[in-house]
């Protein structure tokens, strides 16, 4: 039986380069914004996704950010969104596998220099790729029925998603935390201005005005660069010639009886009882 009320957000079966992708239902935006997720842009997404295999690509593609794509991804209504996610990857794990066999099929180009300049090129075969690709792609032939251990050339390709799959990783739980952080700081602005707005709503009318004279003279003082420092009317004014002042009753001058470059006065020589020694003349 048909649905008498379609949803008229739902794609129908979008065609990419790789094949045909499952409709899903985009996920709802609270409000429309120039570069916002909208339904189209979401179709698109997940077509380049299918399409390059590569989430960073695929925005690139629809001129979004990476951290977009995974908050979107998060979000409680977008179950549909996740699976036609999942199914775009697998489509373009398929078209990495075909350039891989392309590869190891007709090998690649490579430029021959001869003294600094090049001369032409030359096909380079790589063996290891196609018995990779043979033994994972026909393992009942190839590989004793069951897909064989990575060899090193798959050792890097793997490294290589381990690597990948760890930033996505790390992007997408980074964006949930920036998220939240932002969240929490909307929460406080709004119980802030609730608040702000409760009490001033309590204010006589006199008070309000005193209020925004107030904070006019605020804003003027900030304009003008005042500093209490230096307006002599205000009890925290330090005056200049004051702080001499203390310097100098800090560090007094010398007594003007004794000449400028007259030595102090050597202490009198201790006429006291003193122990004779050698050198003492009249020693016997």
């Amino acid at each position: 039986m048909d649905d008498p009320n379609p949803d008229p957000t739902a794609t129908q079966h979008p065609h990419t380069a790789r094949g045909t992708l499952p409709a899903f239902t985009p996920v709802p935006r609270l409000r429309e914004r120039s570069n916002g997720w909208k339904p189209q842009v979401q179709r698109a997404f997940i077509e380049a996704l299918a399409d390059t295999g590569s989430v960073a690509s695929a925005c690139r593609q629809v001129g979004r950010a990476e951290v977009g794509a995974y908050l979107l991804r998060r979000h409680p209504e977008a179950a549909s969104f996740r699976a036609a996610w999942q199914a775009a990857l697998d489509l373009g794990m398929q078209r990495i596998e075909d350039v891989a066999m392309d590869r190891a099929l007709n090998g690649v180009e490579v430029p021959v220099y001869s003294y600094g300049k090049l001369v032409g090129s030359r096909t380079v075969h790589n063996d290891r790729l196609l018995m990779f690709m043979l033994r994972n792609r026909a393992p009942e032939r190839f590989a004793e029925g069951k897909p064989k251990g990575l060899n090193a050339v798959g050792k890097m390709e793997l490294e290589r998603l381990k690597k990948q799959w760890r930033k996505e990783w790390e992007a997408e739980r980074n964006a949930a935390a920036g998220e939240e952080e932002a969240e929490t700081l909307r929460s406080l602005n709004t119980k802030l201005n609730a608040s702000y707005e409760n009490w001033y709503a309590q204010l006589s009318p006199r008070t309000r005005a005193a209020w925004k004279e107030y904070r006019r003279l605020e804003a003027l003082d900030r304009e003008e660069g005042y500093l209490c420092y230096d307006d002599p009317e205000h009890e925290l004014y330090q005056d200049p010639e004051a702080q001499w002042d203390e310097v100098d009753e800090a560090m007094p001058l010398p007594s003007p009886e004794r000449g400028a470059g007259e030595a102090p006065e050597e202490p009198a020589e201790d006429t006291g009882p003193r122990c004779r020694s050698i050198k003492d003349e009249g020693w016997d």
